[in-house]
């Protein structure tokens, strides 16, 4: 076997490993996005939506909806009542991804969240319908249902 032909076969092997390492990469990477935050329910703003009304809690007659910010926001859909004042309290952990950065265009809403800590932003009373947030890249999508 000649030496081109045997450089030839090792190219070609160090290219099918290096896409097999990528392919599991990218597997591995999409499948457990939010796993390592400990947070059940919802999900990491990847466009799935799970409505989990668990994070809504009214205190005082103002309601405060809970999000959780590292990677994304969980749950990336909240359900809560329309009309009455509100409140959205994001919980970072050690963040430090674009998702620390808040923008909620149609209440002209662009904040920087601290890397860790609780920040609430009020939203006011809203009314019947979908209030939608990015973070600051537009990767990064939560939504909150008022009805």
């Amino acid at each position: 076997m000649s030496d081109k032909t045997q450089y030839m076969k090792t190219t070609i092997a160090a290219v099918i490993f290096a896409l097999l390492l990528i392919i599991v990469a990218f597997i591995v990477s999409s499948s457990g996005n939010n796993g390592a935050s400990g947070i059940t329910g919802g999900v990491n703003g990847t466009g799935e939506t799970d409505s989990n009304a668990s994070n809504v809690t009214v205190v005082d007659g103002k309601q405060i909806i809970e999000i959780d910010v590292r990677g994304g926001y969980n749950p990336s859909k909240s359900i809560a009542k329309a009309g009455i004042p509100t409140s959205i309290r994001f919980k970072t952990r050690g963040t430090f991804d674009c998702s620390s950065s808040i923008r909620i265009a149609s209440l002209n809403v662009n904040q920087i969240l601290p890397q860790t800590g609780s920040t609430d932003i009020d939203v006011g009373s809203q009314a019947a319908g979908i209030l939608n947030g990015t973070c600051g890249m537009g990767m990064y999508r939560f939504e909150v249902d008022f009805n």
